[in-house]
């Protein structure tokens, strides 16, 4: 039982670490949205590619532009927080369970 704890704590670890980059490119695209960036600019390109699956699955299932304002983002950080929580949180104390004989 002491492999498997261990494996699923590294597991929840990388799970937070790979939430936490997304969270950061998320906020990235929204300051970004609010000047005009160079669409070829290769940086802006990767936010863009790395952030609009995620985007257009929320906007295609909750309409969130209220007079010009794209709330989207706010709905995949909150997502995001709530998978963090209960998701990593739920597999560390998963993991220390196995690791406490």
């Amino acid at each position: 039982m002491l492999i498997i704890g261990r494996f699923i704590l590294a597991l929840a670890k990388i799970l937070d670490i790979a939430l936490s980059i997304y969270m950061w490119i998320i906020i990235a695209r929204a300051v970004l949205s609010w000047v005009s960036p160079d669409p070829y600019n290769p940086i802006v390109r990767f936010i863009h590619n790395a952030t609009e699956p995620v985007m257009q699955q929320v906007r295609r299932r909750l309409p969130l532009a209220f007079g010009g304002i794209d709330l989207t983002p706010i709905v995949v950080l909150l997502a995001i927080i709530f998978l963090q929580t209960f998701l990593v949180g739920s597999m560390m104390d998963l993991a220390r369970g196995l690791l406490v004989p």
